[in-house]
């Protein structure tokens, strides 16, 4: 039986927990933990967890109007709700009331969430995913979620928004003589004039893109930034590995001592747990908490001293592309078009061209997170983290089955100051929960989690939530000449994680080389600049592991599958050593660790294999072994040319066949992960 809880803004969970130890803590006695009406448990009725031993709750029924005080004991899959007053309700039929889901009449109290939220300090925002940080931007976001889950495929409600146009001629020759610094707030630049574009490259969208900006800035480009608000980082920290920010002082992007000062907190070790599994501890693995803030004003600084446009404050309206350059406009209509010769789209996953382009396009995959930094955990036990850990069986909130995993560090704040996200991975379907829904569960679950008496317990610093889609023919090929996506936009992160910056950063140096490459030769044409994001066999490969962690709609796996699929599959890895862990741990997947540990699953736990197989199901399976063996192929041609020193023949050859063998050269070393160096 399902029960639902909570998506808009009236709908609290009633629960109250015993205390429980850190995640991290040594493992304590059953505990027993009262559910909402002080129900006492049945017997046999607990769940192994690792680190942690709790009861299944008794929970309230779902009403059919024969008033609150009906329960239900669940086992396996959890279904989690409440009663009336403030929670679940059903409709006098017997059936769960649809869209009523969780909440309260109106004039009842308002939901746990927007208790905190409306609790909170004003924010400051910042682009990019997490710089959004009040209620009423949880609302949007409810509301583009529920635009996306509840669109069929290829049925858009509207036409499509066509920010990017093609006009067929040149526009160079009647362009106006202006200074290219003049249409910005920072007035550095080189000049245009007629017959000349203002800027070689147009960044468009600055948390991450400055940064690709800054990179070809270096390298002798002309190159503007055009954001939408002002160019600065979110307060909340990027968790990150020291080898990921080294990148960009190997480039020049940062100093060493930049990255140094933009470290706020470092932690070791981290680990990882499954319910049911033992704890596996890695060190030096996204135990780094960075200031976005410190890197973004690092790199902007840097990108205007080298010259660079910044154009704060503006939005983009459309981008005309022509035979010889593109032109960017803007909403405001007294400011100046600018003219470009590329445009790199850095706007992310909600970027108004990769809408243009996937129109109608549902997304394969969704991660749904939502988290808080707090205060009041006892410093003592926050030295540590979590990368990925699970606290019970798949639950069912509505009509979809979720796994919840918790990820969790220190903050850089404050000594007792903790980071703490619970998420899903799940598809675009209707049945799929609010943010909302998913916070007033977090606001339940957490405590238990991170062993503490209430949420209230602790003082929320900041709310975070989001969304973040996933597709799988990412990367995005252009669909434009002169127009390249990059970072989110492009899909360039694994489906299994929801970050751009590790993905940015690691490929930052091979993006910086085909874009100088392309406008070095004039090959700005979509199949051209295609070669640059290239298919890549082990992202694509990435998507079985996604399919495999979440539940379908609809579908019945037994509720500790997922949770020992995971504890399995991280037994073998940590049995085979850090050359199969640790690229796992920073999305990197290759060929050989890859292979070793589904051979060392299937000989461990060859039970797990008929129920992957109906999980997943044999389209799926069958899509991922083309890729698989695409990821062998990629390995061999990388390892024979590296043996053969091709990549020094290339330099020789004319500019054209030069950019096409070095991107072919790329694709091979990226699409294989043998970029990735232990």
């Amino acid at each position: 039986m399902s029960l639902c809880v909570a998506p808009p803004p009236t709908a609290t969970l009633l629960s109250r927990t015993s205390r429980l130890p850190l995640r991290h803590s040594s493992p304590r006695q059953l505990q027993q933990f009262d559910c909402a009406r002080g129900a006492t448990r049945p017997p046999s009725a607990w769940v192994r967890q690792p680190q942690l031993w709790a009861p299944l709750q008794r929970l309230p029924g779902h009403g059919r109007g024969e008033g609150e005080g009906e329960s239900v004991w669940t086992r396996g899959r959890r279904s989690i709700g409440g009663t009336r007053g403030g929670v679940a309700r059903a409709s006098s039929g017997g059936g769960e009331e649809k869209g009523a889901v969780g909440v309260a009449d109106e004039g009842e109290r308002m939901s746990t969430t927007q208790r905190i939220m409306s609790s909170l300090p004003a924010g400051q925002q910042a682009g990019g995913a997490g710089g959004q940080v009040s209620y009423a931007d949880l609302q949007r976001a409810d509301a583009a979620w529920r635009a996306l889950r509840t669109t069929p495929p290829g049925a858009p409600t509207a036409p499509a928004p066509q920010v990017v146009k093609r006009k067929p001629g040149s526009c160079l020759s009647a362009a106006p003589s202006r200074e290219a610094g003049s249409t910005g707030s920072s007035d550095s630049g080189g000049a245009g004039g007629k017959g000349a574009v203002d800027v070689d490259v147009a960044v468009c969208g600055g948390t991450l893109g400055v940064f690709v900006a800054t990179s070809l800035a270096l390298r002798g480009k002309r190159v503007a930034i055009v954001e939408r608000g002002a160019l600065r980082g979110r307060a909340q920290e990027w968790n990150v590995s020291r080898r990921e920010v080294q990148e960009l002082v190997a480039l020049g992007v940062l100093t060493a001592g930049e990255v140094e000062d933009a470290i706020a907190v470092a932690f070791n070790p981290c680990r990882c747990g499954f319910a049911g599994g033992e704890d596996i501890w890695v060190s030096d693995i996204l135990n780094l908490g960075v200031s976005p803030a410190r890197l973004v004003e690092a790199a902007k600084q840097r990108f205007v001293s080298l010259g660079g446009v910044l154009l704060e404050g503006v939005a983009l309206a459309s981008i005309h592309v022509h035979d010889d350059a593109a032109v960017l406009s803007f909403e405001d209509p007294s400011r100046p078009p600018l003219t470009t010769r590329l445009v790199v789209d850095a706007m992310g996953h909600a970027s108004p061209i990769v809408r243009q382009v996937r129109w109608g396009q549902k997304p394969d995959g969704i991660c749904l997170v939502v988290g808080t930094c707090a205060r009041g955990f006892p410093p003592e036990a926050n030295s540590t983290g979590d990368i990925i850990c699970t606290t019970g069986p798949t639950i069912t909130i509505g009509q979809s089955p979720l796994q919840l995993f918790w990820e969790a560090f220190p903050s850089g704040s404050g000594p007792s100051d903790r980071t703490t996200y619970m998420f899903s991975y799940m598809d675009a379907q209707p049945e799929r929960p609010s943010l909302e829904a998913m916070l007033e569960l977090y606001w339940r679950l957490m405590p238990q989690y991170q062993g503490i008496d209430s949420i209230d317990s602790v003082a929320v610093q900041r709310v975070l939530f989001g969304f973040f889609p996933t597709f799988r023919d990412s990367p995005l090929r252009p669909a434009f000449d002169r127009v390249i996506q990059v970072g989110d936009a492009s899909g360039i992160q694994s489906p299994l994680s929801f970050g751009g910056f590790g993905a940015i950063t690691r490929h930052l140096p091979r993006i910086t080389d085909g874009l100088v490459d392309a406008l070095d030769g004039d090959l700005l044409s979509r199949n051209a600049l295609a070669c640059i994001n290239p298919y890549q066999p082990n992202l694509s490969g990435a998507w079985l592991l996604q399919r495999a962690m979440s539940a379908r709609v609809g579908s019945s796996p037994p509720p500790d599958f997922i949770n020992n699929l995971l504890a399995t599959n991280f037994a073998c890895m940590q049995k085979l050593g850090d050359p199969v862990l640790r690229p796992f741990l920073q999305d990197v997947t290759q060929f050989a660790p890859l292979a070793l540990t589904m051979g060392s699953m299937v000989v461990s736990r060859p039970s797990l294999l008929p129920t992957i197989f109906l999980q997943v199901g044999p389209i799926p399976l069958l899509d991922w072994l083309l890729h698989f063996t695409t990821l062998a192929a990629f390995s061999a041609l990388h390892q024979l040319a590296s043996a053969l020193s091709l990549s020094e023949a290339v330099a020789s050859l004319p500019p054209r066949q030069r950019f096409f063998w070095r991107r072919r050269l790329e694709a091979w070393e990226f699409g294989s992960g043998l970029d990735y160096k232990l």
